[in-house]
C-alpha cells in the first residue's frame, strides 16, 4: 500500500474519532439532569462547589479562562463535569461558551458567577498590602478599573449570554458570589471587625456587584430565574493569599446551599451564618 494510502486512511480515521466524540458530547442526555455553569471553577472555591454540584446529581460546566487547567478541573470532579473555555473579560469568549452551552447541552439551570480577582497588581501580595493599595486616597485608578472589569462588568456580560438559555428551563437560578466586605450596612457599623479594609477595589466591587444581583432579580422576579448574592465568609483561597481562616469546604457550603435551595424567596445576601444586610 503506498504511503500516501496510508496517510489518508489515518487522516480518515482520526476524522472518524473526532466525529464520534463531538457525536457522545452532543448525545448527552441532559432531560433529567440540571446543568450548571460555573465561572473560575478550575481552581478554589469555584472548584469545590462545581465538585459538590455534580455529587447533587448537576451536569456542570467548568469554566475556566485556561482550556487546559479547566480539563484538568473537570477529571478531577468526574463523568458529570466538561471544561469549557470562558474569559469572563473576553466576550467573544462568552459568546462562544453560550453557543457551546446551547448547542452541546440544550439547556442551563443554573448559573454560579463565581470568577473574580482581589487586585491587578504584583502577585503574591499580602492581604495586608491588598487593602493597603485598595485605599480610596491612594489606590489606581488602573487597578480599580481591572478589579470592577472582571467581578462587575464581566458578571453582567456572562449574565446576559446566559439569559436566553437560562429562560428556558423549567426553573433557574443565578447565584453570584459576593462578599460580606461589600454591604454597605455592616461597613457603616464601627463594630464591624473588617471595615477598616473598606476600600475601592475589591470591596467596593462586591458592594456594585450586591446592587447588580438586586438589579437582575427585581427584573426577573416575574419570570422562571431567581437571583442571590451569596458569600463563602473569609475563606482561604488565593485571592487573598490564603489568609484566610475557613477551608475551601467550609466556603462552598452556603454556596452550594443557596444553589441548591428550592423555595427561597429571590433577591437574597446570604453568608455561612444566615442573611446579610445589602
Amino acid at each position: 500500500m503506498a504511503s500516501a494510502d496510508i496517510c489518508v486512511i489515518k487522516l480518515r480515521y482520526k476524522i472518524m474519532v473526532q466525529q464520534d466524540k463531538n457525536s457522545e458530547v452532543n448525545s448527552i442526555d441532559t432531560q433529567d439532569k440540571p446543568v450548571a455553569l460555573v465561572t473560575g471553577a478550575n481552581q478554589g472555591i469555584g472548584l469545590q462547589v462545581a465538585k459538590e454540584l455534580a455529587e447533587h446529581g448537576f451536569i456542570v460546566l467548568v469554566g475556566s479562562r485556561n482550556h487546559e487547567n479547566g480539563e484538568t478541573a473537570a477529571k478531577s470532579i468526574g463523568p458529570n463535569a466538561h471544561a469549557i473555555q470562558l474569559d469572563i473579560t473576553d466576550q467573544s469568549s462568552i459568546i462562544a461558551a453560550a453557543e457551546r452551552v446551547q448547542n452541546e447541552f440544550g439547556r442551563l439551570d443554573l448559573l454560579v458567577n463565581n470568577a473574580a480577582i482581589s487586585h491587578a497588581g504584583a502577585p503574591g501580595r499580602s492581604l495586608e498590602e491588598m487593602i493597603e493599595s485598595g485605599r480610596a486616597t491612594v489606590a489606581s485608578l488602573d487597578e480599580v478599573r481591572a478589579v470592577f472589569e472582571t467581578n462587575v462588568f464581566a458578571v453582567i456580560a456572562v449574565t446576559q449570554a446566559m439569559l436566553p438559555i437560562l429562560r428556558e428551563a423549567p426553573t433557574a437560578k443565578i447565584v453570584n458570589v459576593s462578599s460580606g466586605v461589600g454591604s454597605l450596612t455592616l461597613n457603616a457599623d464601627p463594630a464591624f471587625p473588617y471595615r477598616s479594609g473598606f476600600g475601592v477595589g475589591y470591596a467596593a466591587s462586591k458592594t456594585a456587584l450586591n446592587a447588580i444581583t438586586l438589579s437582575f432579580a427585581i427584573e426577573l422576579e416575574s419570570t422562571n430565574i431567581k437571583v442571590y448574592a451569596a458569600s463563602p465568609g473569609f475563606t482561604a483561597t488565593a485571592l487573598n493569599n490564603f489568609a484566610g481562616t475557613e477551608t475551601i469546604e467550609e466556603g462552598s457550603r452556603n454556596i452550594v446551599r443557596v444553589a441548591l435551595e428550592e423555595n427561597g424567596p429571590t433577591g437574597t445576601f446570604s453568608g455561612p451564618g444566615g442573611p446579610f444586610p445589602w
